[in-house]
C-alpha cells in the first residue's frame, strides 16, 4: 500500500542505469518518448484480477474500459460512446464504439466486455464491486446490457480503466485460470499502448498503438516505465531530467525536494479517485477499547493538527471521516476531535479508568505498517507521547515485515494500530468493507478488522449501496459519516500526501480523479526535451 524508501541501490547506479536504457536513449535523441520512474512493482499487468496502483497503471494504458472519468467524477465515453441507466435501475446499457480493435487486431465487441465483467466479478478482489451484476446480454456486436438484481450506483465508476480493463476474450476465454494466465505477463488490449518490452523489476515499455480507437491518440510514441527500489536514487534521476516523470511520491521530504527543483511541475492532483487515508484503528472488542468513551478519549489527545502540520509538513491534507475530503459524497460536518486534553481525561474517568498512584490509567500495544515511516512509525510513536498525558502507556511494536503487521491485524491479535486504506472511489467499492458487520472476517487483511458493529450503519451502508437519487444517497451516507465518526471505531488523520512530479513542457497531465491509474493519451511534448 504505501511507497517505501528502501535503499536498495546507490543513486549513481540507477541514473546510470536510466541513462543507458533504451528509453533513455531513445530521449536523447529527441524521439516523442516518456519516460517514468515509480516504486510501484507490478506482478502482472491484468487489473481484472489484481487491484492496486502498481497493476493499475499499466492496465490502464494497456486495455481500454467502457468509461473513463474527468476531474469532477463526471464519466466520459470511451468504449461505450453511450450509455443508459434503466428508470428501475436494474439494467445498464452500453452502446460500443465500433472501431476498436485488440492489439493483435481483433475487433472488440460486447461478448468481450460480457466476459469482462463477469471474469471481474468472479476474479477481482473487490468483491462487492460488482455483487450486483447478474449476466451481461450481447444482443448484437455493438450492445452489452448489464442486469443487476438490484440497483448499482456505484457500477459507473467501477467501469474505469483502473477498475475495469476489457480483456480480449479470445485470448483469456481459453479455460485457463485468469489469476495465472500467461497471457497476464504479455497482455493483449486496446488501450492506447502496447506492451513491448518487460524485463521483471527493472522496466517495461509500451509503444503507441496506431489503431487506437480514438483519433488522434495517444501523442506519446512511447512510455518506458522504470520500476525502482532506491526513492533517492529516483529523485536524483528526476532532477538530472532521466526520467521525466515521477508517480506515487509520498514521502513528506521528498515532496518538498521536488517542489524546489526549478524544472519540475509538482502536483497532487489525480488521487481524489484513490482516497487514500491514513488513520488509527481500534480493536473495539478490546478491553478497554470496548468502551467507545476510551476510544473518543484516545481521539481527543492524538492531536491532528501538529500531525499533519509538524510531522508531515503540512503536505498531507487533515481526514475527519471515512470517506475521503475530495470525494463528492464526504460530509464536513462530523466530530472533529480537536484535541483536549481536560475532555479525554473526564471520559477516561467516566469510563471507569481513573489514574493510579503513578500516574497511569492503563497500558495498550501500537502496532504500524512496516516501511512507511513518515505516516506509520512515526505517528505510532508520536501518539505514544501524546497518550502519557492522559496516563494511558502506549508501547509501540515493530513488525519485521507486512506479512507480519497483517497477520496480527487480520486475526485481531492487536489493541490499536496505524493503518492506510483507500476509498476506491466510490464507498462501496472502498469504504464498506470497513464497517459492514458482516465484513468481519478472520485472516483478511482490509476487511473489518476493528471488529465494528453498528445495525443503524449497516442499514445505511446498504441502502446507500441501492439508492439511485444522488441526493438521497449523499444524505444516507452523511448520516452514515457522522454516526461511525461518533462511535469512533478509527480515528481519521490525514490523507495520505500522495504527489506526481513532471517535467516542465509535459503538457495533457494526467490530473483526472484516477490521475496515472488512467489512459496517458492526452500527454504530449509541449516543450521537446533536449537533445
Amino acid at each position: 500500500m504505501l511507497i517505501r524508501r528502501t535503499f536498495v541501490l546507490g543513486a549513481l547506479g540507477l541514473v546510470a542505469a536510466a541513462a543507458a536504457s533504451p528509453a533513455a536513449r531513445a530521449q536523447a535523441a529527441g524521439s516523442n518518448t516518456l519516460v517514468v520512474a515509480t516504486t510501484q512493482v507490478p506482478r502482472h499487468f491484468n487489473g481484472a484480477v489484481q487491484s492496486g496502483m502498481a497493476t493499475a497503471m499499466p492496465t490502464a494504458q494497456i486495455f481500454a474500459s467502457p468509461l473513463r472519468y474527468d476531474e469532477n467524477w463526471k464519466p466520459q465515453p470511451y468504449l461505450a460512446q453511450s450509455w443508459e441507466v434503466a428508470p428501475d435501475g436494474l439494467s445498464v446499457t452500453l452502446h460500443l464504439v465500433k472501431n476498436a480493435v485488440f492489439h493483435d487486431g481483433k475487433p472488440v465487441t460486447s461478448e468481450d466486455v460480457a466476459f469482462s465483467i463477469m471474469a471481474i466479478k468472479a476474479n477481482h478482489p473487490f468483491q462487492t464491486m460488482l455483487a450486483a451484476v447478474e449476466k451481461v446480454d450481447t444482443p448484437d456486436p455493438a450492445t452489452a446490457i448489464i442486469r443487476l438484481s438490484h440497483p448499482s450506483p456505484s457500477l459507473l465508476l467501477a467501469m474505469s480503466p483502473a477498475l475495469m480493463p476489457i480483456l480480449p476474450k479470445h485470448i483469456y476465454g481459453d479455460g485457463q485460470d485468469l489469476k495465472t494466465h500467461p497471457a497476464n505477463l504479455k497482455p493483449i488490449g486496446s488501450g492506447p499502448f502496447k506492451l513491448i518490452e518487460y524485463k521483471q523489476g527493472e522496466y517495461y515499455t509500451l509503444e503507441k498503438f496506431d489503431k487506437f480507437f480514438m483519433p488522434g491518440r495517444p501523442k506519446l510514441d512511447k512510455i518506458v516505465v522504470r520500476l525502482v527500489s532506491d526513492g533517492n536514487a529516483a529523485l536524483v534521476s528526476m532532477e538530472r531530467g532521466d526520467v521525466q516523470a515521477l508517480s506515487f511520491v509520498a514521502g513528506v521530504r521528498d515532496i518538498d525536494r521536488l517542489q524546489k527543483a526549478p524544472n519540475i511541475v509538482v502536483t497532487d492532483k489525480g488521487f481524489a479517485g484513490i482516497g487514500p487515508l491514513n488513520w488509527l484503528a481500534f480493536n473495539t472488542r478490546k478491553k478497554p477499547l470496548d468502551d467507545v468513551r476510551v476510544r473518543q478519549a484516545i481521539a481527543y489527545a492524538a492531536n491532528r493538527d501538529f500531525i499533519v502540520s509538524k510531522l508531515m509538513g503540512g503536505k498531507a491534507a487533515p481526514a475527519f471521516g471515512p470517506i475521503a475530503p475530495d470525494s463528492p459524497l464526504a460530509e464536513a460536518n462530523v466530530e472533529p476531535y480537536k484535541v483536549d486534553y481536560a475532555k479525554s481525561a473526564a471520559l477516561l474517568d467516566s469510563a471507569g479508568y481513573p489514574k493510579g498512584a503513578d500516574g497511569s490509567r492503563f497500558a495498550l500495544t501500537i502496532d504500524y505498517i512496516p516501511g512507511g515511516d513518515e505516516q506509520q512509525r512515526n505517528v505510532a510513536e508520536y501518539l505514544r507521547s501524546q497518550m502519557k498525558r492522559v496516563g494511558i502507556n502506549l508501547e509501540v511494536r515493530a513488525a519485521p515485515d507486512f506479512p507480519t503487521w497483517a497477520q496480527r491485524v487480520s486475526n485481531f491479535d492487536f489493541d490499536l494500530t496505524m493503518d492506510t486504506v483507500y476509498n476506491w472511489g466510490d464507498p462501496v467499492i472502498g469504504v464498506n468493507r470497513t464497517y459492514l458487520s458482516s465484513n468481519i472476517r478472520k485472516g483478511i487483511i482490509w476487511s473489518n478488522t476493528q471488529q465494528y458493529s453498528n445495525p443503524k450503519v449497516d442499514e445505511l451502508l446498504q441502502a446507500a449501496a441501492v439508492e439511485t437519487s444522488p441526493e438521497k444517497r449523499k444524505a444516507l451516507y452523511s448520516e452514515f459519516q457522522k454516526i461511525v465518526v461518533q462511535d469512533a471505531p478509527i480515528y481519521y488523520i490525514n490523507v495520505s500526501p500522495y504527489y506526481n512530479a513532471f517535467s516542465k513542457g509535459l503538457g495533457g497531465l494526467p490530473t483526472t480523479i484516477w490521475g496515472m491509474m488512467s489512459p496517458l493519451d492526452e500527454m504530449y511534448w509541449e516543450t521537446p526535451p533536449k537533445t
